[in-house]
């Protein structure tokens, strides 16, 4: 369907009932085409569906791979609200007429005027670059943000050009991990990809002259670079897991509280002789999630067997009770069993302090491998997840393997 190639996919599933305006009856099943307007001159495209029935209404939008699904549908005056499951933001808007609709989106976690306007139109399918020669970039390309500057970071764009080559998905690797789902068009000389996921707002262009892209990317609306790439399928970045090292000869160790706001003292008696890792994450991020998803399939297959698992959680709220109402609220809706700390605010800073053994905190999420005699053996940092195709299977493979050596 030409519809994938568009960069957001999120499915709204509503389960409650509730009294519907008559605007609201008024929206038109079908797929909406709409933007997210970053500043004067951007917009970050991305297509929903709607579907279902009157009394239980879907909303469906497809981020690349990636599905989505908001709840708590609202009726707020003339506006109707849903919000996002796993962060702090969501949608509002209101229902012009039967083919147009007009709001934001609210990222509560960047504060409560973050605001980003979009709008939507019923739209037929299309084809994209319709008449206009596609450009195929299917590969890996080395590329740099702010490219030149003493802030270049550099990554990996790995992309695919789909269908008759004017679809492109793939994503960025960096350092710290990727940026998840990404998806978009290449046609003639110029190419985008995007992704929106109620957390990130992501939007690069790029034109595509000698062999090489270069253009602009934006973050949400408060933040925007250069980045640069060339095709270079030999390229690599540091290891991810030598990023973060210890510092210390000290034996591990760390205090932090429960949910309960009980001390919780690491290492004790009930991770004696187990194979545990520590999640360094923050239930905003993203990769975090990403991480926590494989976390839950390596405990489910291997707790019995003696793996613990560890996540801190550091918060976008000021309050303990705040804090903990998120990594609650994460464990309930993803089913996590394992053990949850709070370390506090979302602050690298905090973290690094919290975990003094390590040089630093560079990234959320970071997994600190400890095997049954209390040693570190691996600090992994970043997460590179499944928009990342054959990297991420790969490294679920590996992965898996090390824990049932350290099982042993």
């Amino acid at each position: 369907m030409a519809f994938k190639t568009l960069v957001l996919s999120v499915t709204i599933c509503i389960f409650t009932s509730f009294s519907y305006s008559q605007s609201y009856k008024s929206l038109k099943k079908g797929y909406w085409k709409a933007y997210l307007q970053l500043d004067l001159h951007t917009r970050l495209p991305f297509v929903f569906q709607v579907k279902g029935s009157t009394k239980n209404p879907v909303f469906i939008i497809h981020n690349a791979e990636e599905r989505i699904q908001l709840s708590n549908l609202q009726v707020i005056g003339d506006s109707i609200q849903v919000d996002f499951p796993n962060f702090h933001s969501f949608l509002r808007f209101k229902v012009k007429d039967k083919h147009k609709i007009a709001g934001s989106w609210t990222n509560l976690n960047k504060g409560n005027d973050y605001k980003i306007p979009f709008n939507a139109s019923l739209a037929p399918e299309f084809e994209p670059c319709k008449d206009i020669k596609p450009t195929n970039l299917t590969g890996k390309w080395k590329t740099a943000f702010s490219p030149g500057t003493a802030d270049e970071e550099l990554a990996i764009g790995v992309f695919k050009s789909e269908g008759n080559g004017s679809a492109l998905s793939g994503t960025f690797l960096t350092e710290t991990g990727d940026y998840r789902f990404l998806s978009g068009e290449s046609c003639d000389k110029f190419m985008y990809l995007s992704c929106f996921d109620g957390s990130h707002a992501f939007y690069f262009f790029a034109t595509f002259e000698n062999d090489s892209l270069k253009g602009y990317f934006h973050s949400g609306k408060h933040y925007q670079t250069k980045w640069s790439a060339v095709k270079d399928e030999s390229f690599v970045l540091r290891n991810p897991d030598s990023v973060t090292y210890l510092v210390k000869k000290d034996p591990f160790s760390f205090k932090l509280k429960d949910l309960e706001g009980k001390e919780f003292v690491y290492p004790n008696a009930q991770y004696q002789d187990k194979v545990t890792i520590i999640q360094i994450m923050g239930t905003w991020c993203p990769n975090c999630l990403d991480e926590t998803y494989f976390l839950k399939e390596m405990y489910a297959k291997y707790h019995a067997s003696g793996l613990e698992v560890i996540s801190v959680g550091y918060e976008t709220p000021a309050s303990f009770d705040e804090q903990v109402k998120k990594i609650k609220l994460l464990q309930s809706r993803m089913g996590l069993d394992f053990k949850f700390l709070v370390g506090g605010q979302a602050n690298k800073a905090l973290a690094s302090e919290h975990f003094s053994m390590l040089n630093q905190v560079v990234s959320y999420p970071t997994a600190i491998f400890i095997n049954k005699q209390g040693e570190v053996v691996k600090i992994h940092t970043g997460f590179n997840g499944p928009g990342t195709g054959e990297i991420y299977t790969n490294f679920k493979q590996e992965t898996e393997e090390f824990i049932r050596s350290l099982l042993k």
